[in-house]
């Protein structure tokens, strides 16, 4: 009977650290969803940023201002989709989603055109009809001692 036990324990944290065992759908759509809107940036895509962009949206933008509403940001974030070549791109590395399912945090490291990290965002995304993740709140940030360089 211990060896069984044993045996089952093994087998589920083996399917645990594979991520076969994930169970949050939820954060795997936020994975996903983040993961699109870094693709509109690779593929030039601004009608892709701008669909993942909420009307409400506030992006933190170095610490100068504050960039609020869509528009503003779709409009400020165009000079980066200008030009063959993404100036930057990010990949999320982290996502937490609240239990009721309507918020959820998304992190990761933003890479320039050499691959070399230089910055950690941090994005909130918010489940908005007709059932869609969206971005409501991003801000970069300088990254930690703790972040890989």
């Amino acid at each position: 009977m211990a060896f069984h036990r044993t045996v089952q324990g093994t087998l589920i944290l083996a399917l645990l650290v594979s991520g076969v065992a994930h169970a949050d759908p939820k954060q795997d759509e936020v994975f996903a969803a983040e993961r699109a809107f870094a693709a509109s940036m690779s593929q030039r895509d601004l009608k892709a940023f701008s669909d993942a962009v909420s009307e409400e949206a506030v992006f933190f933008s170095g610490g100068k201002n504050t960039l609020r509403g869509k528009a503003t940001v779709v409009q400020r974030w165009s000079a980066f989709f200008e030009g063959a070549a993404a100036p930057f791109s990010w990949e999320p590395d982290h996502v937490e989603v609240l239990d009721s399912g309507t918020l959820a945090l998304s992190t990761g490291l933003v890479r320039g055109p050499d691959g070399k990290p230089f910055a950690r965002f941090n994005s909130i995304w918010r489940y908005e009809p007709p059932g869609r993740w969206r971005v409501i709140f991003d801000k970069g940030s300088e990254l930690d001692a703790a972040d890989p360089r």
